[in-house]
């Protein structure tokens, strides 16, 4: 227990509750009936899970982005005729899904199973997490966290398809569930070096990560994962396109429009500029499409953050995205739903989210910025479950690209307002897992608006305080 509180992971064993709520917690434990209730919960919310696994695998809209075909078509050519592309995305992902993929030349296709691998390594990702922390965490508190993060995050947009981000992010987050808890280090290690791989530019997040690992345990052991990433990244390019320094993205440029710094190829953007766009954009912005993230500005919310070494060390790996991507010409991801690259931001999220939903009733404050935190993020899940790819985002491609800006800067073009202004036709299925979405979100802002409700009478009447002077 010693080890696990030195490596950080602070146990959630509901001290807090003990102070602030011991009369509800004295009438829980006095009462018979009480055990069948959290039994009952704890059977809900599993099934809310295992249900919504079902509906994003069946209900989800799924289909290939521009950078996903590419990603189809390498594997592709790699299964069916044993040659490998030249191109610029690794195939560490293409190549675990192979076993989907060959299901595919048996039931539907390879390109249904394609679309859908996201959602079935993110379903085995929460089992190996579970299995990983069920000793350690509070089971509520890990139910909360992947409700949060399956049905009211930026991560449901990003199961719709075959994209990389989703991959690295679950290999991510098991090895620093593996490194937080002193488990299983190599291990730990071994899955974010591959997840790195998977898309390189995660490298400077993994630096971070290794050097607060080096300080934190006082071993410069863990910097070998530095090493061991860009050997096997550079391997690829070695194999793949001949030369263990070519990327693939040589004069890799976007067209000229009247943005200052448009057509410059690789990194050439202003640092401070695209810093700006990453974080408060009306179409990319992580304040908007991960908000919760943003909570960890509040005092009170850190010192009450359960896991802190966890969220630190995913707080640094998104920063080393930043950092990375703030000086790419394309920091924006190009049109797409969302800030795409910065899907493993939704973790972190969803996991302060979460806590202040387990410690609802402690603080009318903290409960109301939880709420409304909750909203835009269940927003943002709504939004990019069924608004991708029906959103008009034809005038960003209109005329060489020439207004692709509005789509980045403006509410009124960006892809998460959009459907505020005009919200897209759905069909059956989807209205199906609109409802399902709200039902979640409702069952999840639950104990917040109850405790709010509770506090009104408490609240200071400004009406009844004496101003004089």
């Amino acid at each position: 227990m010693a080890a696990i509180r030195r490596a950080g992971w602070s146990l959630p064993v509901c001290d807090h509750s003990l102070v602030v709520n011991a009369d509800r917690i004295s009438a829980e434990v006095s009462s018979a009936p009480a055990p069948r209730i959290w039994s009952a919960r704890a059977a809900f919310e599993t099934g809310l899970i295992a249900a919504g696994f079902v509906a994003l695998f069946v209900l989800l809209p799924h289909n290939f982005s521009p950078d996903d075909k590419d990603r189809f078509s390498d594997i592709s050519l790699l299964l069916d005729h044993g040659r490998l592309a030249a191109g610029p995305y690794s195939l560490v992902m293409p190549l675990a899904s192979v076993p989907l993929l060959v299901l595919g030349d048996v039931i539907r296709s390879p390109a249904y199973w394609a679309v859908r691998f996201n959602v079935v390594v993110t379903a085995a990702g929460v089992l190996a997490a579970y299995r990983m922390v069920r000793a350690r965490a509070d089971p509520r508190l890990f139910r909360l966290v992947v409700l949060v993060l399956l049905f009211a995050s930026f991560y449901l947009n990003r199961m719709r398809d075959y994209n990389a981000e989703v991959f690295t992010a679950t290999l991510v987050t098991l090895g620093i569930i593996c490194l937080v808890t002193s488990r299983h280090q190599v291990a730990g290690w071994t899955a974010i070096v591959i997840g790195v791989v998977n898309t390189p530019a995660a490298i400077v997040g993994l630096v971070l990560m290794a050097v607060m690992q080096a300080v934190r345990t006082r071993r410069l052991r863990h910097l070998a994962a530095i090493a061991a990433a860009v050997a096997l990244i550079m391997l690829e390019a070695w194999i793949r396109r001949g030369s263990p320094l070519d990327t693939g993205y040589t004069d890799n440029h976007g067209f000229r429009t009247i943005m200052p710094y448009s057509g410059l190829p690789g990194f050439s953007y202003p640092f401070l500029l695209g810093l700006a766009g990453i974080l408060f954009s009306f179409g990319r912005g992580l304040l908007f499409f991960t908000p919760g993230v943003f909570m960890l500005l509040n005092a009170r919310v850190r010192r009450q953050l359960p896991w802190p070494a966890a969220v630190a060390m995913m707080v640094l790996f998104t920063t080393g995205l930043m950092l990375l991507y703030a000086r790419w010409w394309a920091w924006y991801g190009g049109v797409a739903w969302g800030p795409r690259f910065f899907a493993f931001a939704a973790i972190p999220s969803s996991i302060v989210v979460a806590a202040g939903i387990w410690r609802a009733g402690e603080s009318w404050k903290a409960d109301a910025l939880t709420l409304g935190v909750l909203g835009l993020s269940a927003w943002v899940g709504l939004a990019g479950a069924i608004a991708d790819l029906k959103v008009d985002l034809a005038i960003c491609q209109q005329a060489g690209y020439a207004n692709e800006q509005l789509c980045w800067f403006t509410p009124d073009y960006s892809s998460l307002w959009q459907p505020v202004r005009q919200f897209p036709h759905l069909l059956p299925g989807e209205v199906v897992l609109v409802i399902f979405l709200c039902a979640v979100y409702a069952y999840l802002a639950a104990p917040l608006v109850a405790s709010l409700a509770r506090a009104v009478p408490r609240l200071p009447r400004p009406w009844a305080t004496d101003w004089s002077l």
